[in-house]
């Protein structure tokens, strides 16, 4: 009988993000910048700086035959922001982990992925864990069971959930940061599915009336046509961080407007909006996300909404998939918690015909990029966002690597089952 593997030991290592995590309401207040600076007193608690460096905390996890299989836990670029947790703090984080985390993991059988979140990732003293921590955790028991399986951590997922194994490519969306020109380029030379995302997070980059963001979308949607490869035709897609209801007015029927406006510039292309408002409350925003979605659907507007604030946890997911309050759902994975609450998310979005794109924050890890490039490939997601960093070509390359790279294997595993041979290729 095989003997089981379990965890002996848990070590951590302090790290860093890929960018930095930034004060959301100091920088829609309209703070001054001075170069990568932002110049001004924090607005949201726990910044002690408006923006300040990413930070991480990897977890590694010593299974019984001295594997060791790493997670890396962090936050979101605008932490404490659209009911988001708050700042994440390493020193504090990583206490909890000794304090809690860590005698959960000890001796527990990793076999079972889904068995060992249960268990590992149980609330405490009535509360859920930091959500970082859940992300972190998640991760690396992941990554113990696909060892355990010696598979790779879709086929994990997988099984668990019990969904066929893929063979299609994800989409893949890049962001731009505030290098939007230079890095909007890359992205149509790369033949990008999805661009730019555009940053538009003040009002100098919205301008009087959204005239500022009207004039980027046409540019972008030029600019592909200039310069794209012969029949390339990306979605267009941009964060305005709430920027049309601050701007134009928090009623749906006034965003609709907008928003269709925007849509007829750019006939050609599918045009996707992200976070058009930030209502205050996932109630609300429930509610007035669903007037919007029926005003373009019934216009029949190539725009699509994508929701992000206010819609963090499975919970939140659900219910936005279930009222139809958005196209698009970004499962922001380090929101999320635990990355069986991703597939949890993605399932539910596709249950409910709603878009599901596995997302996350350019804050992230080269680690937690890659494991998200798994579990969108396994549950075969709608989109998956292109991270970390801000810089397009290492979150290119990270994300769409390890997607080619879980596709042939599963392919190769494939043809072995059908029975096929690899040609003899010696010289």
């Amino acid at each position: 009988m095989a003997t089981s593997v379990t965890v002996k030991d848990v070590i951590l290592a302090p790290g860093n993000g890929s960018f930095f995590y930034d004060d959301q309401a100091a920088i829609r207040a309209g703070v001054a910048s001075d170069g990568f600076r932002y110049i001004g007193a924090p607005q949201t608690p726990g910044f002690q700086t408006i923006r300040t460096p990413a930070r991480s905390l990897s977890i590694g996890i010593v299974l019984s035959d001295d594997t060791i299989v790493w997670g890396d836990m962090m936050s979101v670029q605008y932490s404490g922001a659209g009911g988001r947790d708050p700042l994440f703090h390493t020193e504090a984080i990583e206490s909890l982990t000794k304090s809690v985390v860590v005698p959960r993991l000890l001796h527990l059988d990793v076999s079972n992925f889904l068995e060992a979140c249960n268990q590992v990732l149980a609330y405490h003293n009535d509360e859920r864990l930091p959500l970082a921590v859940e992300y972190g955790v998640s991760q690396a028991l992941l990554g113990a069971a696909a060892h355990v399986a010696r598979t790779t951590l879709a086929e994990v997922v997988c099984s668990e959930f019990s969904l066929p194994l893929p063979k299609k490519r994800v989409p893949i969306y890049a962001q731009s940061g505030d290098a939007r020109e230079i890095n909007v380029d890359k992205m149509i030379l790369k033949s990008v599915d999805v661009l730019p995302h555009g940053l538009i997070n003040s009002r100098e980059k919205f301008g009087p009336s959204g005239g500022n963001f009207r004039e980027f979308v046409r540019w972008v949607a030029k600019r592909t046509t200039e310069i794209g490869a012969p029949g390339y035709h990306p979605s267009l897609h941009f964060d305005v961080y709430g920027w049309i209801g601050l701007e134009i007015g928090m009623e749906a029927a006034k965003i609709a407007d907008f928003i269709c406006s925007i849509a007829d510039e750019v006939p050609d292309f599918r045009l996707h909006i992200e976070s058009p408002a930030d209502f205050g409350s996932t109630s609300i925003q429930l509610v007035e996300y669903a007037k919007i979605v029926s005003i373009l659907d019934q216009r029949g507007s190539n725009a699509r909404i994508v929701v992000d604030e206010q819609c963090n946890t499975l919970d939140d997911i659900r219910r936005f998939a279930e009222e139809k309050a958005a196209h698009i759902v970004q499962i922001k994975m380090p929101d999320v918690g635990s990355v069986a609450d991703t597939v949890w998310g993605v399932l539910a979005c596709k249950e409910h015909g709603v878009g599901a794109y596995v997302g996350g924050s350019c804050t992230e890890t080269d680690l937690s990029a890659r494991v998200s490039v798994q579990i969108a490939v396994a549950t075969q997601a709608d989109m998956m966002l292109a991270k970390p960093g801000m810089g397009v070509d290492e979150g290119i390359s990270i994300v769409g690597n390890e997607q080619n790279r879980v596709l042939a294997v599963l392919k190769y595993r494939s043809s072995l089952i059908a029975g096929e041979h690899v040609e003899d290729r010696r010289a």
